[in-house]
């Protein structure tokens, strides 16, 4: 069936990543299509759900370590569904008055939207509807909450990879860096091939096919996003491996390879 609609306008008829996503970490706010595609998903690597709790973690842990070297905003974009603890909630627990804003696409994400604001009294948190892929949008909104004049750590977890070269994405991360002044962070995950070349072709396919694109970039490609910038040691890991002493550690993480990098740079 085509053109199939949920609440608020939400499609059904096709899978959308962050309803996968939510399914991958055991969330009730997906759709059938999107535990099929999900289900598909697991055939290739079984380990996908593990892979989706290891960004969560890294999230996690760059944000406490945002937080505690001095880090009071933040800009979320590609936020997805909310699963406690938030980036909010971590923040706010290191730095009370920190201000967060989150940025999605997903009409979903948009119903659960007052999940992602109870923060405490000091600081502050927002939600903005909006794509990556109009970062005037998204830098816009989110001038209304943060101080675009004080530093601001701007988080992309788990969301380049659905952006294609051909919509420009290290352009787009570029054009939202430059908006941020100095003493910025670029925090973000992404999926590469790199590790598990057979298994990504083929659910590149499968995802094709249900039209969702997923652009898996090399380590090569992913550093790239952090030209210009001071990467915050390790530099570029495998998530998991990023600071591992800030959280606990993801059940299943060390029984198989984590196809993915994660990193975090400052802007000097």
């Amino acid at each position: 069936m085509t053109g199939q609609h949920g609440p608020a306008g939400i499609d059904t008829s096709k899978p959308h990543p962050a309803r996968m996503y939510d399914w991958y970490l055991g969330g009730k706010d997906n759709y059938p299509v999107d535990e099929a595609m999900g289900r598909q998903m697991l055939t290739l690597d079984p380990r996908v759900p593990v892979m989706a709790r290891v960004n969560r973690a890294f999230m996690h842990r760059a944000t406490r370590w945002l937080a505690s070297h001095g880090t009071r905003q933040f800009l979320d974009v590609g936020t997805g569904i909310p699963t406690e603890p938030n980036l909010h909630q971590v923040a706010q627990e290191t730095v009370p008055d920190a201000r967060v804003v989150y940025c999605d696409n997903d009409p979903v994400v948009l119903a659960h939207a007052a999940a992602l604001l109870r923060g405490t009294p000091e600081g502050e948190t927002d939600y903005l509807q909006a794509d990556v892929r109009d970062p005037d949008a998204v830098l816009e909104g989110a001038r209304k909450i943060l101080d675009f004049d004080r530093p601001v750590a701007l988080s992309l977890v788990a969301l380049l990879h659905f952006v294609p070269d051909e919509d420009g994405a290290h352009d787009l991360v570029r054009r939202l860096l430059d908006a941020l002044p100095p003493g910025s962070h670029l925090v973000m995950t992404h999926a590469t091939a790199d590790f598990t070349p057979e298994e990504s072709r083929a659910a590149t396919e499968k995802l094709r096919a249900a039209g969702v694109t997923l652009a898996l970039r090399s380590r090569e490609e992913f550093t790239r996003f952090f030209t210009g910038l001071d990467l915050v040691e390790p530099g570029i890991e495998v998530p998991h491996r990023w600071h591992p002493e800030l959280g606990e550690p993801v059940a299943g993480q060390d029984d198989g390879i984590i196809p993915g990098y994660g990193a975090v740079a400052r802007k000097p």
